[in-house]
């Protein structure tokens, strides 16, 4: 339904908000108005004056979706601005696109330029797209495995039933946030045939996503805080932080310690580090620091025993050093996960109910 004053408020603020050089136009030296005047718009949306008077003073015939579709693109609206305006302005949003598997270029770079933060970067069904050196020992080295097996999810409910991640609260609540995300995204992109597939597959595969999705939660993510028994840095706390890209469906998810924290020191100690354990810089290839690879769904505790739940031939467990962020893997990083310090077969690997929680 048509909401005219709605849509005449809305044209009025978004005019305001938008600066003259964003537009591409002169800025000059006086003007009266905060941002655009009514003639650039209409000038911009290819309208006439009038029209566009009428349309911010409530008045003047119901805007047609190509209307609408010009006046989004003149006043630069995001997505979820264009999807109010179409609203107010009495039509269905038009569909969008399907999400984006491609990374921006500024996210690749600005992952790769905080090598003390764990950074990585999901798509909207939440594939891990790419990754920092620091995150590799957390999520570990997927650069080796098909897209397809580089799902948060599908590793999430691939646990069987008697795993100790379902007992642990706190990774329950986690799941089911990301069930409510992963329906978020069901609806948005009603398109994509990759999310209704995943979908599909957990359906019949997983009693335990059936009835989460049952519940029909909706919901996107938020800022949380973790707490990780990682093998080689101990206990550590820091909060992670999910930032939407904005028109890709894509989450920027980093784990940020408290300035001065010991978990700060840690992931200073861990940026020195290659992903399977090596110093960098060292002349030559160094051995691993175990063979048994840390995976990063796993922490380490005292006992015997070979590593529990891991997949067989094992997730990310690929050796080599880093390799260099290059063209289209830039941010991409090889190198096998983070292990157990030399000699500590005394350990044994259980499943770690926290380590993944974005």
């Amino acid at each position: 339904m048509l909401n005219r004053a709605e849509l005449a408020m809305f044209l009025h603020t978004r005019r305001d908000r938008l600066q003259p050089r964003e537009a591409g136009l002169p800025g000059g030296l006086r003007r009266r108005t905060p941002g655009l005047r009514r003639q650039e718009v209409a000038e911009l949306a290819g309208l006439s004056v009038d029209y566009y008077i009428r349309l911010e003073q409530g008045r003047g015939p119901r805007p047609s979706r190509q209307v609408l579709a010009a006046l989004a693109r003149a006043l630069m609206l995001t997505t979820d601005e264009r999807e109010y305006l179409f609203r107010v302005g009495g039509e269905e949003p038009a569909p969008l696109p399907g999400p984006s598997r491609d990374v921006p270029p500024g996210i690749r770079h600005l992952i790769d330029a905080m090598p003390e933060t764990p950074a990585y970067v999901v798509s909207a069904k939440y594939d891990i797209l790419a990754w920092n050196q620091l995150a590799s020992h957390f999520i570990g080295d997927l650069s080796g495995l098909a897209e397809n097996d580089r799902n948060m999810i599908r590793w999430m409910f691939g646990r069987p039933a008697s795993d100790s991640y379902w007992s642990d609260e706190d990774a329950v609540a986690f799941t089911r946030s990301t069930v409510a995300d992963l329906r978020a995204a069901y609806a948005r992109y009603p398109g994509d045939r990759s999310i209704g597939a995943l979908v599909g597959e957990l359906l019949a595969l997983s009693p335990r996503f059936a009835a989460m999705w049952a519940e029909h939660e909706v919901a996107s993510r938020h800022p949380m805080v973790k707490r990780v028994d990682h093998p080689l840095a101990g206990p550590l706390e820091f909060e992670c932080q999910v930032m939407h890209i904005q028109d890709t469906g894509q989450r920027l998810i980093t784990y940020v310690a408290a300035p001065g924290s010991p978990t700060r020191a840690a992931f200073r100690r861990l940026a020195e580090l290659a992903p399977h354990g090596e110093a960098r810089g060292d002349a030559g290839r160094a051995a691993p620091l175990d063979q048994q690879k840390w995976h990063p769904w796993e922490r380490e505790q005292p006992g015997s025993g070979s590593a529990a739940g891991v997949p067989a031939g094992g997730r990310g467990a690929r050796g080599g050093r880093p390799r260099g962020a290059q063209g289209g893997d830039r941010g991409r990083h090889r190198g096998a996960p983070a292990a157990a310090p030399a000699g500590a077969t005394h350990h044994r690997r259980v499943v770690l109910p926290r380590p993944l929680r974005a």
